[in-house]
């Protein structure tokens, strides 16, 4: 089985993790151009350069901002102040067209501030894979739901101000994109180094590890005090908490390949890098298997066009499935009952959603296990151009395989083809 394995000896932060990425062997090219299909290109420029902590060598990234073009600082939320807080501090702020806030000395610029709705919509309407909008949702979901419980608020009233700025964007949004290119079958990683003292963000001095950072990692092995500074920042949390399926400090693994992230401080009591390793490891199970919660309610008095929104709705808030089931309920009215699958730990959430969204006064839930096949993604490369390809996979053997629905009908369409004709190309290609 090929795993990736964060070491998190000094910590993890979004640029960090880019960085390890490209060290392990992403192209910067093939990034730059998925990066492009957010349609912010004209908001920052991504400079990958080679440098070293304690004779270390490795990759350093840095995401230069347009609105902060010609300063030297480069990242400025992640890694110069060792801090990528969000907020819902613009939110005293709505109308305006930029906003000023101080770090020490020194103050920037950002444009109009972006909510977790903002974020979605940038997402779900880019030209990125399924899978890669998936992931690159839970990543911020994470954060928006942390920033919602420190700060008293909802998630969608949550409006971002560091964490949704362009660079965290790119942070978040890359993560997911080099995790399914490397198309490992899991991830592990170590217990994740937190730091020590404070920082100074728009809200004043807080301690380190911010607010954000200890919601987001609940439930995950972390140490603290390997480092004078805020060692995980709430994206680099937030990235490892949603693709870690394992946390361990002694894997047993063949390490195929290993990268090195360089972070833009320097700490004399460990070198500021974040390690990434390809590994090979036994195969412990043939699926994965998930605690779930199946949430069902029975509805006879919304149209097909409100359902329709409800659904879309809760599949981008993360629900693992949504489906609709003809029924009759009292009195012989013709009635459809909503049936939502959804992780342990989001039970509550969606109900909550049930309940705002749907006209049901109530919604049962049944305990149960869902038992995955294992994942992987591939990119075949077509005379119409690459396509993304989802493997299903059980003990290792390909059961079977299908290109991206969005990427197949953006072909057909480039094309003047009919999507049939797309998906048989493609089928007869994979099989060669």
């Amino acid at each position: 089985m090929k795993i990736l394995y964060y070491d998190c000896f000094a910590g993890i932060s979004g640029d960090m993790n880019l960085a390890a990425m490209i060290d392990l062997g992403v192209e910067p090219e093939f990034l730059r151009a998925e990066l492009d299909k957010l349609g912010l290109g004209d908001e920052f420029r991504l400079d990958v350069t080679r440098d070293a902590r304690n004779g270390i060598h490795g990759t350093r990234v840095d995401v230069r901002l347009a609105a902060e073009a010609g300063e030297e600082h480069g990242h400025a939320h992640d890694h110069v102040h060792g801090h990528d807080h969000a907020s819902d501090h613009a939110h005293h702020h709505d109308g305006h067209e930029g906003h000023v806030h101080a770090h020490g000395d020194e103050a920037h610029v950002h444009g109009p501030h972006r909510s977790f709705a903002d974020i979605r919509e940038i997402i779900m309407h880019s030209g990125l894979a399924d899978a890669v909008k998936e992931t690159s949702l839970g990543i911020f979901r994470r954060v928006a739901e942390a920033e919602a419980r420190v700060h008293g608020r909802p998630v969608d009233e949550v409006r971002f101000h560091e964490v949704g700025a362009t660079d965290s964007i790119v942070d978040i949004v890359g993560a997911a994109i080099c995790y399914h290119w490397l198309g490992v079958d899991a991830v592990w990683a170590s217990p994740v180094e937190l730091g020590s003292g404070f920082v100074r963000c728009a809200h004043g001095v807080i301690p380190v590890p911010a607010p954000a950072t200890v919601e987001i990692l609940h439930g995950i092995p972390t140490v603290s005090g390997g480092t004078d500074m805020e060692s995980t920042t709430p994206t680099g949390a937030a990235i490892v908490a949603e693709l870690a399926d394992e946390f361990t400090s002694t894997p047993s693994m063949t390490v195929t390949r290993t990268g090195y992230g360089v972070g833009h401080r320097k700490s004399p009591l460990r070198p500021n890098l974040l390690r990434v390793h390809l590994a090979e490891v036994a195969r412990s199970s043939l699926a994965k298997v998930s605690r779930a919660r199946l949430l069902q309610c029975n509805i006879d008095d919304m149209t097909g066009e409100m359902l329709g929104h409800t659904m879309d709705l809760l599949l981008e808030q993360g629900a693992m499935d949504v489906h609709f089931t003809p029924t009759i309920m009292k009195k012989n009215r013709p009635a459809t009952m909503l049936s939502l699958l959804c992780a342990e730990a989001d039970e509550g959430r969606f109900k909550e959603l049930l309940f705002r969204h749907t006209a049901t006064l109530g919604v049962k839930s049944f305990a149960l296990e869902k038992t995955e096949l294992e994942r992987r993604f591939d990119t075949l490369e077509t005379p119409l151009g690459p396509v993304t390809m989802k493997r299903a996979l059980l003990d290792g053997e390909i059961l079977r395989s299908k290109p991206e629905y969005e990427e197949c009908r953006e072909m057909a369409r480039r094309n003047g083809l009919p999507l049939a004709e797309v998906y048989a190309l493609i089928a007869g290609l994979d099989k060669e």
